[in-house]
């Protein structure tokens, strides 16, 4: 299984929206056991991708501006992106291939 990388508001912008892979952004928060339950199946999905997709951790807690930007109103949220837009959008915990159905949206563009 791969290691998530964490975004912040601040790197967002470059490492999402003008990233040049598929992004799948996951707002995550600590109190939140859904949030703990998906993160297994998204560190498998960023082995399987790698060099294809980029999945990234987003802190909802210390990072509240993307999650505005956004409008994420629950956790987990995994929001997809291809070419700086949203493509996609899962909240709450799910089975892999519904993340995986999000991958390949985002691949799709």
């Amino acid at each position: 299984m791969a290691e998530l990388l964490d975004v912040n508001d601040a790197g967002f912008e470059d490492a999402v929206v003008r990233a040049a892979l598929p992004v799948l952004v996951d707002f995550w928060g600590e109190n939140c056991p859904s949030c703990r339950a998906i993160s297994p199946i998204l560190r498998e999905l960023a082995a399987e991708y790698a060099g294809r997709v980029q999945i990234l951790k987003l802190h909802t807690g210390e990072n509240s501006q993307a999650m505005a930007r956004y409008r994420v109103m629950a956790l987990p949220t995994v929001l997809a992106f291809s070419k700086g837009r949203v493509v996609g959008q899962l909240t709450g915990a799910r089975p892999k291939a519904a993340f995986r159905e999000l991958v390949e949206r985002a691949l799709a563009g």
